[in-house]
């Protein structure tokens, strides 16, 4: 497995294919905490990553987004499903076997700040992992630590100070290079630019793309930032209360959205222009619980074409078009 994984070239495609993935995390109460109910925060998803490509996906907090990011890579353990990386099983194999996995598989996270040890200098926040799992040879580690520094637009000198002398966007370089140091081919992108300013944003947005294509890298991009996603994406996912009820190519979900959620979400991105009016579809109550989830069709309680179906048959996934998948009973 090893040989299989420096050997990357070889490796088939997609890069991670997720079928039927369902994460629930147990309710516990009374002085013997017992499981009374389950959050069902991921409910059956199903997608695949083409390499080099970026799945944007899109939905509401709390819809479920970050767990299935976290659960791809293993930092949950599943309820059940499976999540292919190249062919492998990840929740089949050995832990000995996904540490060989685990610097292939990377993760961005929203926090720059938190995300990072304040005890640390940056050299040795990007390089501890490089030294744990051995990813150059000693005498060459302070010259790839250079390289990925740059390529992240830091410079050398930055190497002895610590994060909190760096504002939010060269802290996020510092995570992004972490990353990067492993020579990763997959990245998970938790909302990487959410708690950063618009200028800061469009910079690090641009690095991400490029260091696509300098590296060959794949993402899976969480935000609820659709104008980021629309710029960074080819592929698109649309989440609903653990579920995925639209997903296919970026310009099928964008100029022809078929779920009536979607609809919502496109109708509230503003428009960069003050002469055209916006449809605004406003969606009616809050976002029912996940461990309480509606019967039927989640969405049902809120949407303005729901029909007595919805509220019992939850909707099959079909394809409407090529590439483009969605879970609604208007298509049936």
């Amino acid at each position: 497995m090893e040989q299989q994984f420096l050997e990357s070239g070889a490796l088939p495609d997609p890069v991670l294919e997720v079928n039927n993935l369902k994460q629930y995390f147990p309710i516990k109460a009374g002085l013997l905490q017992h499981v009374v109910g389950y959050v069902k925060a991921v409910d059956g998803v199903s997608f695949k990553i083409k390499r080099g490509k970026t799945m944007g996906l899109v939905g509401e907090s709390g819809c479920g987004k970050t767990t299935i990011g976290k659960t791809i890579l293993r930092l949950n353990e599943k309820t059940s499903g499976d999540v292919f990386f190249y062919g492998f099983d990840i929740f089949a194999i050995s832990r000995k076997q996904m540490r060989t996995i685990r610097p292939k598989m990377q993760i961005i996270f929203q926090d720059p700040y938190s995300s990072l040890s304040p005890r640390l200098p940056v050299s040795e926040i990007i390089g501890e992992a490089v030294k744990e799992h051995k990813i150059v040879p000693d005498n060459e580690y302070d010259n790839h630590i250079d390289r990925i520094m740059k390529a992240c637009g830091l410079e050398p000198y930055h190497k002895d100070r610590y994060p909190h002398e760096f504002s939010g966007g060269q802290r996020q370089r510092i995570c992004i290079a972490r990353a990067l140091a492993l020579n990763p081919s997959f990245v998970v992108c938790d909302e990487p630019v959410s708690a950063l300013d618009v200028s800061i944003q469009a910079q690090i947005i641009n690095l991400l793309k490029d260091l696509q294509d300098e590296f060959g890298l794949t993402y899976l991009f969480i935000s609820h930032d659709l104008s980021v996603v629309e710029h960074i994406s080819d592929d698109v996912g649309v989440m609903y209360l653990g579920n995925l009820v639209e997903h296919g190519v970026k310009k099928s979900i964008f100029q022809n959205p078929l779920h009536p959620y979607t609809q919502a979400l496109l109708s509230a991105a503003p428009i960069p222009d003050p002469t055209l009016k916006m449809n605004r579809i406003i969606l009616e109550g809050s976002i029912p619980s996940p461990a309480n989830p509606p019967s039927g069709c989640k969405f049902h309680t809120r949407c303005r074409q729901c029909m007595e179906i919805c509220k019992t048959v939850a909707p099959e996934t079909k394809e409407i078009e090529p590439n483009h998948m969605v879970s609604c009973h208007l298509y049936d």
